[in-house]
């Protein structure tokens, strides 16, 4: 099937990964990016390609003229980064909602000239807030801060894209997917928001220190961008999966203590770690989350989902990548 597909946010860490394999699967492929942290060298290995058309800008001002004409939306365009979120917190939040919104309504509008596009929403597991339980599965209760820490903000603008995504489904038929990302990491991440793995493998092929927040307990899963993007084409390409929401990520636990030990035995140099409060690092009204563990067992049931990358692989190549990119 010749599809047309629209990859907003698509010159993102993860869109750029997302737009190389819908390219490599025969589809024509739109992307549009405002570049606020996306970047156009993300997107080099495909410039320049047939079915490839670049638009830059803001995806609420364009969203009438860009998903008339497409057969799939992926909607990853957002806000990203906790240091982000606590230091822009006002246009984070705009950016998050208003562009859906604007999307969802074209594509609602669309069922009075053809069917719908289908649509995959890129959604987070900030939305599960603080919630107190050794692992999180998408029927399980959101618990949020109080609205004096920004830091629930993200969370908060984010679940209300799934309720109105959802709600498109339910009242006007308009085909959804929602995935709730889990740390995903890979090449072309970078450390600039506060992302923990590439600035820990920055600064470990940089000769140190490496910083770890807190007393370095907290727990994390973290997956490969391209795992999660064969787990994002798999969902789009089953209709089962429509108007469900799927936790998309790994659930093997790391402390972010043991990740950074990993990183440093990985480069194979005596490195230093440094404990930084949080307050240090995002200010005095900042929460964090103390285990983040995914339930992926409905992700597993809906497409056999296999990730092919261990965390033992995905340091082994975001450290050679550092190391030659110094070199």
């Amino acid at each position: 099937m010749n599809r047309h597909c629209l990859v907003t946010g698509g010159a993102g860490f993860i869109g750029s990964h997302l737009t190389e394999a819908l390219l490599s699967r025969g589809d024509r492929v739109t992307v549009v990016d405002d570049l606020s942290t996306g970047r156009e060298t993300n997107l080099e290995t495909v410039q320049g390609h047939g079915r490839l058309n670049i638009i830059t800008g803001d995806l609420g001002a364009l969203a009438a003229d860009v998903a008339i004409d497409v057969d799939e939306v992926y909607h990853l365009a957002a806000a990203v980064g906790v240091q982000l979120i606590c230091q822009q917190t006002y246009e984070s939040i705009e950016r998050n909602v208003q562009p859906t919104r604007e999307l969802l309504n074209v594509l609602r509008e669309q069922r009075n000239s053809r069917r719908p596009a289908k649509l995959f929403l890129a959604s987070s597991s900030e939305v599960y807030g603080n919630n107190p339980e050794p692992t999180w599965n998408e029927e399980r209760q959101l618990v949020f801060g109080p609205s004096s820490q920004p830091r629930w903000s993200y969370g908060v603008s984010k679940l209300l894209d799934e309720f109105m995504a959802l709600a498109a489904w339910q009242e006007y038929q308009v085909p959804v997917v929602v995935g709730r990302f889990f740390n995903v990491v890979g090449p072309r991440q970078t450390g600039t928001y506060g992302m923990v793995l590439p600035r820990l493998v920055a600064a470990a092929t940089s000769g140190g220190p490496l910083v770890v927040h807190d007393d370095g307990q907290q727990t994390r899963c973290f997956a490969h961008v391209s795992d999660v993007v064969d787990a994002v084409i798999g969902l789009m390409g089953n209709d089962a999966a429509t108007g469900q929401v799927f936790n998309i990520g790994s659930d093997r636990p790391v402390t972010i203590l043991e990740l950074a030990e990993q990183v440093i035995k990985t480069v194979g140099s005596e490195l230093d770690i440094e404990f930084q409060s949080y307050q240090q690092a995002f200010g005095d009204n900042f929460q964090d989350v103390r285990h983040r563990v995914p339930d992926i067992r409905r992700l597993r049931t809906a497409i056999d989902y296999q990730p092919k990358f261990t965390l033992e692989a995905i340091i082994r190549e975001l450290v050679s990548l550092a190391t030659n990119q110094r070199n």
